[in-house]
């Protein structure tokens, strides 16, 4: 197996790119395998590494079908209900409460908090 070629940070030569920088440019790697790494030295730990993609061997992203826009609508709302009182909060209930804010601090004086 051949060793990966690497680069100091912000030192990656044209025609590389990350996943991000890829997503960026609406491509993704379309299976090809990691290219080249990215390191960025650190004191005291191990370095931080990043993947490097080539461009020329990239491919456009996947267009969404109507049927995953409907899957993500149904997957967003799913996180917006709320357990305990099975109202849609109009947020994405916080996974620190697991509930949403009405529900996980009740008032104490019963009335919904307007002033």
């Amino acid at each position: 197996m051949a060793t990966l070629p690497v680069f100091r940070w912000h030192l990656a030569p044209d025609g590389y790119a990350t996943r991000r920088q890829l997503r960026a440019r609406n491509l993704r790697p379309g299976g090809q395998d990691v290219a080249a790494q990215l390191e960025r030295p650190r004191r005291r730990r191990p370095p931080l590494v990043a993947y490097l993609y080539r461009l020329d061997l990239a491919k456009p992203v996947r267009p969404m079908t109507p049927g995953r826009w409907a899957a993500l609508a149904k997957a967003n709302a799913a996180r917006r209900l709320c357990p305990a009182c099975r109202r849609d909060a109009g947020y994405v209930i916080p996974a620190a409460l697991g509930t949403c804010v009405p529900c996980a601090y009740p008032d104490p004086d019963g009335s919904e908090g307007n002033t």
